[in-house]
């Protein structure tokens, strides 16, 4: 078959398919375009999902004849000065978007700029466009797009149903939303109600403001507020306690230059920051801000433009780390799951209705005998039959002769130990309320984190293997490996070449013991994508001291004497992240008096 020159209508709809991948991808490209306009406001309609009709309203500055003319017309845009697309400071600038979509639907716009008399309107349908006609509308722009991909039918068999459909549309519209909080934005159609963000104040409060409307008054009431700097680069935003958390990573929101994009090494960032707080099978919610010179940051990698390449990737990934790791710590007490209402709502009491005919002496603990004497009754009372239930035994370990605690340890934290009880919870006496510390999850904590310590102030204590061990793996993970020789090393890993195909591991790190060589370079080789400060080693290396911890805390069943619990109170006051054990349990639960008067309705 001989080579040709496909036309033009054939371009658009192959253009349309790397652009206009789902009704999804329509609503982004055009509120991006609004956004990009000025807008102050969009308001987006759809319906059947956004197969049959999206609307998007705006209210910014919408275009005259000329460009109304040209906006249609591929790689056409207002979006870019010159022709350095090392300087992208739109959320647009391909100039597709319109073409691609006219090429598939029925495209109608109506736009009017502040120096027309009135506005003008375009249709284009299957790619081919009408003159352009007078029309009526405020400043603004407004277009709809109806029947998507009835000009390529076979594409609407890959459509997911329209409820499916809807709900990505409003994934992206709240995405959106959340890099824009000084527009308003409201959502309607599918038979549903509308749902409008209103415009929020500038900076970190307003920011919180439409983060709690989008993500729920759960994370506006646990979120931490997060920033750092270095080098031009900055990343502030806002991240949710470990006590909020997800079973999948769906909940990251992270933007760049105000785009919101998914990015690997990011969540792989993310991830590393949490490590120490959460378990392996729960995710957190943050919403991170990455802000940097448009130079150094690529958002032309990728059609729909939701990935993005930067050129000093290792800054962006350490400062973003650095950003939540300083934040969680600086919250550390706030960061366990013991100050959301949760272990209230527990001790809440619930009491089923009582039927219309109850008759008291009907009941199991009407006296079948007359009332004892006043005097010395409260003992036998407890040891009758339907009394029995509320026998729990005495605590395990009892610390009531102090009758009046020292006024000093009242006022600190975790307060005075009182009492053990089942030989495995604290319960320690506060100011204003009591706590209660699982004292294994405790102490697991705070030996977790003097290893961690001593890591860092020896260095990584290394083991010459008798015999090298030799890995055979493919060339090109060979040679990644190394390169990043020298960092391994820094992390007690030696490996050098043993030729084509092959690296041979002189010294492994002590804390590993007797390591699996051939397992640990495999699974280092499948992380490349995180490994620009050897994180997946480092993590391997912070797991064993996890474990080893957890093996050399204090077990549960244990008794132990006051001065005991007071000193692990203490430790626990004075070491970082205290508010969870490794694997990210809580350690302790807090209960303010106020609280519990309630619960006894005093209050």
């Amino acid at each position: 078959m001989p080579v040709r020159q496909l036309p033009e209508q054939v371009v658009n709809r192959i253009a349309a398919g790397e652009v206009v991948e789902r009704p999804a991808s329509v609503v982004k490209e055009l509120v991006e375009n609004a956004i990009d306009a000025g807008a102050s406001r969009i308001d987006i309609f759809t319906d059947g999902g956004g197969r049959r009709r999206i609307a998007i309203t705006d209210d910014g500055s919408g275009m005259t004849h000329a460009d109304l003319a040209l906006a249609v017309e591929r790689h056409a845009t207002s979006k870019l000065d010159d022709e350095d697309l090392l300087r992208i400071r739109t959320l647009g600038f391909r100039g597709e978007a319109l073409p691609s979509i006219g090429a598939v639907a029925r495209l109608g716009i109506i736009t009017r700029h502040a120096s027309e008399p009135h506005a003008w309107s375009l249709t284009v349908e299957g790619g081919v466009k009408s003159a352009i006609m007078p029309a009526a509308l405020g400043q603004g722009t407004r277009i709809e797009v109806s029947d998507l991909f009835y000009a390529t039918p076979a594409r609407l068999k890959f459509l997911k149903t329209d409820r499916t459909e809807a709900e990505a549309i409003r994934e992206v519209v709240r995405r959106l939303a959340m890099a824009r909080p000084d527009i308003a934005f409201t959502i309607a159609g599918e038979e549903r109600a509308p749902v409008t963000w209103a415009a929020a104040l500038p900076g970190a409060p307003g920011r919180l403001t439409r983060l709690g409307d989008i993500l729920g008054a759960d994370f506006r009431g646990c979120a931490i507020e997060v920033r750092a700097e270095r080098d031009g680069v900055t990343v502030e935003g806002f991240a949710a306690a470990p006590s909020l958390t997800r079973a999948n990573a769906l909940g990251q929101y992270l933007f760049v230059n105000g785009r919101p994009v998914r990015d690997k090494l990011i969540l792989g960032a993310v991830r590393a920051a949490y490590a120490d707080y959460l378990p392996r099978d729960r995710h957190p919610l943050v919403a991170l801000f990455v802000t940097l010179d448009a130079q150094e940051v690529d958002a032309n990698v990728h059609p729909a433009k939701t990935e993005v390449r930067f050129r000093n990737a290792g800054l962006v990934r350490a400062l973003i780390v650095h950003a939540l790791k300083e934040g969680l710590a600086r919250e550390g007490r706030r960061t366990a799951a013991n100050t959301d209402g949760a272990a209230i709502s527990a001790f809440r009491p619930s009491f089923a209705s009582r039927p219309g005919n109850w008759d008291w002496r009907r009941s199991p603990s009407y006296p079948v005998s007359p009332l004892p004497s006043f005097e010395g009754s409260a003992a036998p009372a407890f040891a009758e039959r339907e009394q029995s239930a509320f026998d729990v035994g005495t605590p395990t370990a009892d610390v009531r002769f102090d009758e009046a605690p020292a006024a000093d340890l009242l006022d600190r934290p975790l307060g005075a130990a009182r009492t053990q009880i089942h030989e495995t919870y604290i319960v320690s006496q506060t100011r204003d309320g009591l706590v209660v510390v699982d004292q294994h999850a405790a102490h697991e904590r705070i030996v977790y984190e003097k290893l961690k310590a001593s890591l860092a102030r020896n260095g990584v204590q290394r083991q010459i293997l008798l015999i090298p061990e030799i890995v055979e793996l493919d060339e090109a993970t060979v040679e990644k490996l190394l390169d990043r020789a020298e960092e391994l090393a820094s992390f007690g890993l030696a490996v050098e070449s043993f030729g084509p195909g092959a690296v041979a591991v002189r010294e492994t790190p002590s804390l590993l013991g007797k390591a699996n060589a051939a397992g640990l370079l495999r699974d280092l080789a499948e992380h490349m994508a995180e490994w620009d400060e050897a994180l997946p080693l480092e993590r391997r290396l912070m797991h064993v001291a996890a474990t080893m911890a957890c093996h050399g805390s204090v077990r549960a069943g244990r008794r132990l004497k006051p001065e005991e619990m007071n000193a692990l109170l203490r430790e626990m006051e004075d070491t970082p992240n205290s508010g969870q054990c490794n694997h990210g349990r809580p350690t302790y639960v807090e209960l303010k008096l106020a609280d519990i008067e309630k619960l006894f309705g005093r209050r």
